[in-house]
């Protein structure tokens, strides 16, 4: 930005939606400048996905280190008779930990670095953007002119509002990676993917975890097949799951530790607390109204289908439009914005078949109609156990189950997994659910074998044969083979 110059796009925010919007805007020919504030690859990279699932997987080592530990008739680790002894054990596979989820970042943060960003076509301004009017910013003092804009500022964690609240340091998913030592008791709010996730990473590498949640089962987004499998293995993790109860205060003498009052009069003592109760866009710093972008009561940007604000030339993305708050969904809705704003299209975006994943031990997939409360005059449900799929049976991980929900035609509409891999499984799920593919479909593509993908196989496979035994297609084959019967003769 040597000299003034009107950029064919601009896009606010440089982490998943920002980042795809931007490349795919300069993949299309235009002029492209990115204005990121702090750091570039977003919480994705830097306090979301990407750590937590480094830690997610150091915890899951630990386990099986414990695992062989007991098999061998030798004390695990944090079960250590000494007690010091077991204080240092656990700062040290803590320590272990950290330095993954360190290793993990390090490793990615080039792909989403401004020398990459820049081969692509894309420019790169680090500064504080705000709207001066529909076609300009003001980023760092200088004026930024554009003809399209994208904003993709995503959200933050939402704060835990209770009495006492100011007076204590409480956690998020943003700073909890500056722990430099394990929690001895880590008190958690909030039962959804980030409290269970990180609460079961927490306890598998020492910590005594509570997880208190207002709900009366965890993981409130998914059926409660999904969500009693989910807190029957934290449990076996050692995590106290505190359901239907609400936190009303918090007392501490020093900042940090403390107890957390539940609304029965319960205090649960805690030497760091976490919430994870949801995400909140907070885009006023924008000064979107200068530009005429509206917002909702709830701070997120207000967009048609195609994601187009109520300003002309000026789309939003990711969390910051309301969208479910997944990764992938920031960074498609990221592409349809983009290519909408370069092309003039008014492709639409479908948040209804957004898949998710929560990535605990077992995995919870989802997407599209759920198997709960379907009406069976218009779905089926099938349902293939774990307990009956070989690689299951194999690894010994049967807990868990697919479940697809179909239509009379025998057209797949969603589904839950649960069970290892199963967000890998959900990408052939999700192509269904998108495509509008049937049970046939499934059942005429071969799918390697054992595989955790034997479910969904045998569970189109299962509706396949009952269409096959009714109706038409059961006169079919009836006189099919009669037919076959008399040329045999």
């Amino acid at each position: 930005m040597s000299a003034p110059k009107t950029w064919d796009l601009v896009v606010i925010g440089g982490g998943s939606a920002g980042l795809i919007a931007a490349t795919t805007a300069a993949g299309l020919g235009a002029s492209v400048l990115l204005v990121e504030r702090h750091r570039l690859g977003g919480d994705c990279l830097w306090t979301g996905c990407v750590p937590s699932k480094a830690l997610i997987a150091a915890a899951r080592r630990e386990r099986a280190h414990d695992a062989a530990g007991r098999a061998a008739d030798r004390p695990a680790a944090h079960d250590a008779a000494d007690p010091a002894s077991g204080a240092v054990s656990r700062d040290a596979r803590f320590a272990a930990a950290m330095t993954a989820v360190r290793a993990a970042i390090a490793a990615i943060e080039p792909h989403d670095a401004a020398p990459t960003l820049e081969r692509s076509g894309v420019a790169v301004r680090m500064g504080e953007a705000r709207f001066t009017s529909a076609r300009s910013l003001d980023v760092g003092g200088q004026e930024v002119r554009f003809r399209r804009a994208i904003v993709a500022t995503g959200a933050s964690p939402a704060p835990l509002r209770i009495d006492g609240a100011d007076d204590v340091r409480i956690r998020t998913s943003d700073d909890l990676w500056e722990l430099e030592r394990l929690p001895e008791r880590l008190v958690i709010v909030g039962g959804g993917p980030v409290g269970c996730e990180l609460g079961q990473a927490m306890a598998r590498l020492g910590a005594q975890v509570t997880i208190v949640h207002r709900g009366e089962r965890l993981l409130p987004k998914e059926d409660a097949v999904a969500s009693g499998i989910v807190a029957d293995a934290l449990r076996a993790d050692g995590v106290d799951l505190r359901l239907g109860r609400a936190a009303t205060a918090v007392r501490s003498h020093d900042g940090t530790a403390g107890e957390l009052v539940l609304d029965d009069g319960e205090a649960v003592p805690f030497d760091v607390l976490l919430a994870a109760v949801g995400r909140a866009s907070r885009p006023a710093a924008l000064a979107l109204e200068a530009a005429g972008v509206r917002t909702d009561a709830a701070g997120s940007i207000v967009v048609d289908a195609s994601l187009r604000t109520s300003a002309p030339g000026i789309w939003a993305a990711g969390e910051v439009a309301g969208l479910p708050r997944y990764t992938h969904t920031a960074g498609v809705s990221g592409s349809v914005a983009a290519t909408n704003a370069v092309l003039g299209l008014r492709r639409a975006f479908d948040a209804a078949r957004t898949p998710r994943v929560t990535f605990t031990a077992p995995e919870v997939a989802s997407i599209g109609v759920q198997p709960e409360g379907v009406d069976p005059r218009r779905h089926r449900v099938l349902e293939q156990l774990h307990a009956d799929t070989d690689r299951a049976i194999a690894d010994g991980e049967t807990s868990g189950s697919t479940r697809i929900v179909v239509d009379r035609r025998g057209r797949i509409l969603g589904g839950t997994i649960v069970g290892p891999r199963a967000g890998e499984t959900m990408g052939e799920l999700a192509l269904a659910v998108q495509a509008g593919l049937t049970t046939g479909d499934l059942t005429a593509a071969t799918h390697p074998y054992p595989t955790y993908s034997d479910a969904l196989w045998n569970a189109a496979i299962d509706d396949v044969r009952h269409r096959l035994g009714r109706g038409a297609p059961a006169a079919a084959i009836r006189m099919l083979r009669g037919l076959a019967a008399r040329r045999g003769r």
